[in-house]
Parts: C-alpha cells; sequence; structure tokens
C-alpha cells in the first residue's frame, strides 16, 4: 500500500481515538500528529530490516519520546498523546485473524497469529516502558541538577 496512504490512515485513525477520548484543541492535533509519526518511524524501520517487531519497537520509542516532550509542552498527562498515538502500531489484524482460528478450530493458526499478536505487543510494551524509564530518570537527572537542593 502506498506510504502515503498508511500516514494518512495512521493520522486519522489516532485523531478518531483522540476524538473519543475527549481531546480537545491543540492537543487533538498533536495527539494525532504522534500516530502518523510512530507510523512514520514503523514504515522507515521497514525499509532497513523486515522484523516487525524491531519496527514496532523502534516506532513506539519515537512515539514515547514525542508524548513525553509534548506532555511538558503542553502540560497535560502523558497519555494524552500516547494512548492515541500508539492505535495505529495495535496489530489488530493479528489479532483478528487469531480470533477467526478460535472461531474454526485452526488451532496451529492460532499459535501462530497470536504468537505474532502478543509478541508485537510485547515489543510495544517493551519500547514504551523502556522509554518512559530512560526519559524520567534524564528528566530527574536534570532537575537535580538545576535544582541541588530541592
Amino acid at each position: 500500500m502506498n506510504p502515503i496512504v498508511q500516514l494518512i490512515a495512521a493520522w486519522a485513525g489516532s485523531l478518531g481515538f483522540a476524538l473519543l477520548f475527549n481531546v480537545r484543541g491543540r492537543k487533538l492535533a498533536f495527539a494525532s500528529l504522534g500516530g502518523l509519526l510512530a507510523w512514520a518511524v514503523y514504515l522507515l524501520v521497514a525499509r532497513f530490516t523486515e522484523n516487525d517487531y524491531l519496527c514496532g519497537f523502534c516506532a513506539s520509542v519515537a512515539l514515547t519520546l514525542y508524548a513525553e516532550i509534548m506532555a511538558i509542552c503542553q502540560k497535560s498527562p502523558v497519555t494524552v498523546f500516547l494512548v492515541s498515538a500508539a492505535i495505529p502500531l495495535i496489530p489488530g489484524a493479528a489479532l483478528y485473524r487469531a480470533m477467526d482460528c478460535v472461531m474454526h478450530g485452526d488451532w496451529p493458526g492460532l499459535w501462530q497469529r497470536g504468537s505474532y499478536a502478543l509478541l508485537f505487543a510485547a515489543c510495544m510494551s517493551a519500547g514504551i516502558t523502556v522509554t518512559t524509564i530512560l526519559f524520567q530518570l534524564i528528566r530527574g537527572s536534570l532537575h537535580a541538577h538545576v535544582h541541588p537542593h530541592g
């Protein structure tokens, strides 16, 4: 599929979920832009590797950095930007196919598709968790150097 169409779809998907989560104003624009950014990183990494898990991890790292920075700039919780931006990365097709395998009693297919979905979600989770921890450690360290007694 055309990358431009994919980026527009990622933006629209993030926009829809941000609206669903009652994000408004400038935050809405930034939340939906995060989904586009996450998918752009996914596509960029995919040009250099065929490893979907690495693509998901790298995209999750980028979207988490983006969400952390936007949270500071917009004086909002990180989740306002993180949750909406993560939507395009969620392996919905693999989850659907895994459930279809359950409905048809295709246990080898369930194992294949289900394990892919779980591993991809784990890579996303790892990217978000590692980036959040590192970001908070660095931010705390910088704050300690700027304000050494408090």
